[in-house]
């Protein structure tokens, strides 16, 4: 049954729109503008996205990550290896982004491969994390079931009593992932829903530009 009170929810896109000359060659580039667009309207975390992973059987999963780097090679987040996203992620190797900025009535999607980042470059960005972050992640056994709030509180003790004194070294269960984009969608609501959707594939070394339906 429908609840009006959901179904009446309602907003009407005004703000812009999008054709394919303004995405140009190189996709990354441009969603490293709409990104900065993003920080500068004051978006709240603006490199929170919806990370999607599938598992073997084809169950599908979503959670907010924080993107944290982005290259030529694609999009940078990372976790805890042993959580479900990243055994979804040792199974298929497959995923999806999403973007939402609502101050910009913007949205991006993003699907490709998933890899593991090099050691290193896991170590460095660990290291630049708040030491209490750097416990949390040796802490906490993500997606595991635990008793309860106090077995998480015991293992963080535990953790600082290892650490007391020295620096926190990574567990080799955390580190990162890249996902290389293989499409890349580009979305600006407008008005009537007859939003503005180009879709950029990978096309050998280049990108494939199409219009999408609303």
């Amino acid at each position: 049954m429908i609840d009006p009170e959901i179904a009446e929810l309602r907003q009407e896109y005004n703000r812009g729109g999008l054709r394919r000359s303004d995405i140009g060659s190189d996709p990354l580039e441009f969603f490293r503008q709409w990104l900065s667009d993003a920080r500068g309207a004051g978006q709240l975390e603006p490199n929170a996205m919806t990370l999607a992973t599938v598992n073997a059987s084809g169950d599908p999963s979503a959670r907010i990550v924080l993107l944290k780097a982005l290259d030529n090679n694609g999009f940078v987040f990372f976790t805890n290896y042993d959580s479900q996203k990243g055994q979804e992620i040792a199974e298929t190797h497959n995923a999806a982004l999403v973007f939402w900025w609502d101050k910009l009535e913007r949205q991006v999607r993003i699907t490709g491969r998933v890899a593991k980042i090099d050691e290193q470059s896991s170590t460095d960005y660990f290291q630049s994390r708040p030491r209490a972050s750097q416990l949390g992640a040796v802490a906490s056994p993500q997606s595991a079931v635990v008793a309860g709030r106090e077995d998480l509180e015991t293992r963080l003790a535990s953790a600082e009593a290892e650490f007391a004194g020295r620096d926190v070294v990574r567990p080799g269960h955390w580190g990162g992932y890249r996902l290389i984009p293989e499409e890349i969608e580009f979305w600006v609501g407008r008005r009537s829903r007859l939003h503005d959707r180009i879709l950029c594939c990978r096309d050998g070394e280049g990108w494939q530009l199409s219009r999408l339906g609303a």
